[in-house]
C-alpha cells in the first residue's frame, strides 16, 4: 500500500522530534526544545514535560509540565518559543484546517482499524491455525463471522482502548486545575472500564463517569483478560518498580494502547514513557509493557508521517535502553527480516505468532499443531509483519487472524498501525458497517481530536464550557 498525501502542498514531511533529527528539505525548521529527561519515573512520567499539544520548552518545571503552554498548543505569554513545528507540517498553536482534517482521519483510521481487528479476530480465539481452516475453509477467516452473538462484535481491547483515550482527555482537562499527571487519569478510565465488568449498567450515583461510561452497549465482558481485572480491582496505581501482575505477559496491555501514539505533540521517548507506565498498572513483565509502548512508539511515527519502516527503527532505537527488552526488539527484527524472506502468507504468519524466525513445523498426523500463548512481543512480530505487506487494510487484517495464536490482539495491533498509516478512508466499508460501538468510537475519535486542537476554546483555569466538562469532568 501507498500512504496517503499529507496534510497540505509543502508542508514538512515526517519532522523531527528534538533530540538529533533533521527536517525535511524546504520544510519549515523546528523551534529546538529539549531532549528527553535523562531520567523519568512514575511520579512524573513525561519527565516534567508537556501533553499532547507542543512540545516541552527549555525551563520546563515540574509546576507547569507543559511549558506554559495550553492545550492543543496555543501561545500564551509564557511561551517565548511560539510554536513548533511537528512532523507532517503540523505547527503547535498554529493548526490549519486541512492539518486538523488529516488528524482527524487518521485518529479515526487508528481506533477503527484497531476495533475492525479486534472484532475480525474475535471468532478465532483459541483456534490452531488447522482448526481456522477446518472451521473457515484453507484460506482461513476471509471477512467478519460471528463472535459473542454477532458479526462484528468488539472484546475487551476495544472497550479498554476507549477508555484510554477517555482518560487521556480527562488529563489535559485536568491539567486547568494543577493536577497534571497522565498516570493517574487513565488509571482512573480503566478503573471506570472495570465497573463495566461486574456492573449492570451506567451507575448514576457515579459522578465522574462522564459521557463514556455512561454508553451501556459498554457494560458487556468481552473476554477481559485476567490481568486487567486483577489489576484494575482497586485504587492502587502501578509503578514500574512495583507493577501489577509481574509475571503478565500477554498482548492486552499492548492491545489497548494505540492511544497514546496519538500524542503528536510529545517527544517519542515520553510516549513510550507513558504507555510502558500505564501497561504495567495490569501487565508487569518486561515483555509485555514494553510492547505496549513500541506499539504507542510506532503509532506515533505514523501519525508524524513516518513511514512503517522508519518508525520500527526509531523505536528498535528506543527500546534499547530499556531493561529487558530484548524479546521485543527481537520480535521487531523478525518481523522485519521476515518481509524478505518470501511472499507473505499464513505460513509467515505462524512463525512469527510462535516467536520463530523460519516457518513452523506444519502439523502431521502423530502431532497436531495446538495453539500457542501468544505473548505480546509475538502479537506485535505478526502486526508489523501483516501491516508492511499488507496491499490494502482487509488483505492485512486477515493475514493478522490466520493464525494459531491471539488473534484478536493480532489483528487489533495491526488494525491500529494500518490505520494510523492510511486513515479512515482506507478501513474496508462493508466491516465498518457491521462494526459494533462504530457511533461511540466516531465520536470519542472527534472529541480526541478536538481537545488536541482545539482544547483553550473549550477549557482553561478562568472559564470552561459546561458541556465539555459534563462529558470529561475534572474531578
Amino acid at each position: 500500500m501507498h500512504a496517503a498525501p499529507g496534510p497540505a502542498a509543502g508542508a514538512a514531511a515526517a519532522g523531527p522530534a528534538a533530540g538529533g533529527e533533521t527536517a525535511a528539505p524546504g520544510a519549515a525548521a523546528p523551534v529546538a526544545g529539549p531532549g528527553p529527561a535523562a531520567r523519568t519515573d512514575a511520579t512524573d512520567p513525561a519527565g516534567g514535560q508537556g501533553h499532547a499539544g507542543p512540545g516541552p520548552t527549555a525551563g520546563t518545571s515540574a509546576a507547569d509540565p507543559a511549558g506554559g503552554r495550553g492545550a492543543g498548543g496555543a501561545r500564551d505569554s509564557a511561551d517565548p518559543a511560539g510554536g513548533r513545528t511537528l512532523g507532517r507540517g503540523i505547527v503547535t498553536g498554529l493548526w490549519g484546517r486541512i492539518e486538523q482534517q488529516d488528524f482527524r482521519s487518521r485518529i479515526r483510521g487508528t481506533l477503527l482499524g484497531a476495533a475492525l481487528g479486534d472484532a475480525l479476530g474475535a471468532p478465532l480465539a483459541g483456534l490452531s491455525l488447522d482448526a481456522v481452516r477446518e472451521a473457515h475453509g484453507p484460506d482461513g477467516l476471509t471477512g467478519p463471522a460471528v463472535a459473542h452473538g454477532r458479526r462484528g462484535r468488539i472484546t475487551a481491547a476495544t472497550q479498554l482502548t476507549l477508555f484510554t483515550v477517555d482518560g487521556l482527555i480527562r488529563a489535559h482537562v485536568r491539567r486547568d486545575t494543577g493536577a497534571w499527571h497522565p498516570p493517574t487519569d487513565v488509571h482512573r478510565a480503566y478503573r471506570r472500564w472495570a465497573a463495566t465488568q461486574h456492573d449492570w449498567g451506567p451507575d448514576e450515583r457515579r459522578a465522574d463517569n462522564g459521557w463514556l461510561a455512561q454508553q451501556e452497549w459498554l457494560y458487556a465482558r468481552r473476554d477481559p483478560d485476567r490481568a486487567c481485572l486483577t489489576g484494575f480491582g482497586d485504587d492502587v496505581l502501578a509503578t514500574l518498580d512495583q507493577p501489577k501482575n509481574p509475571a503478565a505477559r500477554g498482548a492486552a496491555a499492548a492491545a489497548r494502547s494505540a492511544p497514546f501514539g496519538l500524542l503528536v505533540g510529545w517527544e517519542p521517548a515520553l510516549v513510550l514513557q507513558l504507555s510502558v507506565e500505564c501497561a504495567a498498572q495490569s501487565h508487569g513483565h518486561p515483555t509485555a509493557h514494553l510492547s505496549a509502548g513500541a506499539l504507542a512508539v510506532i503509532v506515533h511515527g505514523l501519525i508524524r508521517g513516518d513511514s512503517l519502516d522508519a518508525a520500527v527503527q526509531r523505536t528498535l532505537g528506543l527500546l534499547g535502553a530499556r531493561p529487558g527488552h530484548q524479546p521485543v526488539t527481537d520480535a521487531l527484527q523478525r518481523a522485519m527480516s521476515a518481509v524478505t524472506q518470501g511472499p507473505p502468507g499464513p505460513d509467515a504468519v505462524e512463525a512469527l505468532s510462535l516467536g520463530k524466525a523460519a516457518p513452523a513445523t506444519p502439523a502431521t498426523p502423530t502431532a497436531p499443531a495446538t495453539p500457542t500463548a501468544l505473548d505480546a512481543s509475538h502479537a506485535l512480530a505478526v502486526a508489523v509483519y501483516c501491516a508492511l505487506v499488507a496491499e490494502d487494510v482487509a488483505h492485512g487484517l486477515r493475514l493478522a487472524v490466520n493464525h494459531g495464536g491471539d488473534s484478536a490482539a493480532a489483528g487489533t495491533l495491526c488494525g491500529a498501525l494500518l490505520g494510523a498509516l492510511h486513515g479512515e478512508t482506507a478501513l474496508p466499508p462493508a466491516w465498518l458497517a457491521e462494526l459494533e460501538g462504530r457511533a461511540t468510537l466516531l465520536e470519542l475519535c472527534d472529541d480526541f481530536a478536538l481537545e488536541m486542537t482545539q482544547g483553550p476554546t473549550l477549557h482553561s483555569p478562568s472559564a470552561s464550557s459546561p458541556g465539555w466538562l459534563a462529558r470529561y469532568p475534572r474531578g
